[in-house]
């Protein structure tokens, strides 16, 4: 049985730590084998899961490697190609310490986060989210489409709240869709 928003989103937050919070990675919410998510195609169902293990597995990654915001922010949720980009790497992970995968696949990952180390940092400096506000990504309109709207910055108090609000209206709009 798949536990309800509510009762999982307590498994994230970020005042985790040490074996607790590896524990709390290595518990995932589905028992299927790793497999590329295409955030477009998902159910409200499949995308409650999806956001609330990769907001897990992101929140290890920070922590373990010592991310500054400038490559790992603290409101990537709200940037669809911060999303795209780290659910990537989430799943390489996944794949390269799977216990079935050949002994050198770390090494393999490690070489690839250092890419996406810098590919994240162009996505964060183009996204313009910082560490205490947010806004949304600049949109650059091609000829003969309408001007862009002002971008606004907002200010964003509690990281973990505005989490839960994000993937709570997420999941509605794809239950309405």
């Amino acid at each position: 049985m798949t536990a309800t928003f509510g009762e999982s989103i307590r498994g994230f937050r970020d005042d985790s730590s040490g074996d607790d919070f590896l524990a709390e990675l290595n518990g995932s919410l589905t028992t299927e084998p790793p497999r590329p998510i295409n955030w477009d195609a998902l159910t409200a169902e499949e995308a409650e899961i999806e956001w609330i293990e990769l907001n897990r597995w992101v929140n290890w990654l920070r922590l373990t490697y010592g991310l500054p915001a400038s490559i790992v922010p603290p409101f990537w949720h709200r940037h669809p190609e911060l999303v795209w980009e780290l659910s990537a790497l989430h799943l390489h992970w996944l794949c390269a310490y799977d216990p079935d995968q050949h002994g050198s696949a770390p090494l393999g990952w490690h070489r690839d986060f250092a890419d996406t180390r810098q590919r994240l940092r162009d996505w964060v400096a183009t996204s313009g989210t910082r560490l205490e506000r947010d806004r949304p990504t600049r949109q650059t309109p091609w000829p003969g489409e309408p001007a862009a709207g002002t971008v606004e910055e907002i200010p964003i108090e509690d990281r973990d709240e505005d989490f839960v609000q994000w993937v709570m209206a997420d999941v509605m709009r794809r239950r309405d869709a």
